[in-house]
């Protein structure tokens, strides 16, 4: 595999395309993981914010994937696609949002009736402070997605049940991955973000009902906007 060395303005664009026709011409094969970000750098000899820009490209469009401590691998999807036609790639199934949303409505349901009779002062502070970052974030899907998982975290934490916030805990990655992919590929609204406030708004006030009311319609409405998605493909 040759890459060629690059000393141009643009460079972020030049390493993507570069990158994307190692792609295109089978050098990286789907599922196969790419050259660590210090190895490109010396393929490339441009700086490591120029690969990892580049390469977050990649990944806004759902063309890469990357794992913490893994690296970064080839989506199994990009076969099925031309490489020069590259469209939002969806890495859940509609079955995979339609289990989470299972798990949240028996978890979360019963977090936010529990917040409602046992929140603090402090509990209803952090889940605030979450909501603000929210809206300081809404032009970053990646921290926006964090602090939208820190958000239902917190109303865990305000039930008062370590158990449930444990649960929460050793799925943090499937959680925020799921989070993740919603917010890549149907974007940071500011209706989602107003529903959030609602939300907290709901426990606020203690009306447990409403709270879960306006959680399940967001849900319901993220699965329509997924079947849409997969309806396109």
């Amino acid at each position: 595999m040759k890459l060629n060395s690059i000393d141009k303005q643009n460079i972020v664009n030049i390493v993507y395309e570069q990158l994307k026709e190692n792609i295109a011409s089978g050098n990286w094969a789907p599922g196969s993981k790419i050259p660590s970000e210090l190895q490109l750098q010396k393929m490339f000899n441009v700086s490591r914010v120029s690969i990892r820009s580049a390469i977050q490209r990649l990944r806004d469009l759902g063309i890469v994937v990357t794992y913490q401590g893994k690296g970064t691998f080839i989506s199994e999807n990009i076969g099925a696609i031309g490489i020069h036609d590259f469209n939002l790639i969806m890495h859940l199934s509609e079955e995979e949002f339609l289990d989470m949303m299972v798990f949240r409505q028996t978890i979360e349901y019963k977090c936010i009736e529990l917040a409602v009779e046992n929140a603090t002062k402090k509990d209803l502070d952090n889940i605030e402070e979450a909501l603000n970052q929210m809206f300081l974030y809404k032009d970053d899907y990646r921290k926006y997605s964090e602090v939208d998982f820190n958000f239902h975290l917190a109303i865990a934490k305000a039930s008062g049940n370590k158990v449930f916030v444990n649960v929460i805990l050793s799925i943090r990655d499937l959680y925020y991955h799921y989070l993740e992919e919603l917010n890549r590929v149907i974007g940071v609204t500011l209706e989602s973000i107003e529903v959030h406030l609602q939300i907290f708004r709901a426990i606020q006030s203690k009306d447990a009902e409403k709270a879960k009311a306006l959680l399940s319609n967001a849900m319901v409405k993220n699965i329509e906007c997924i079947k849409k998605f997969n309806q396109k493909k």
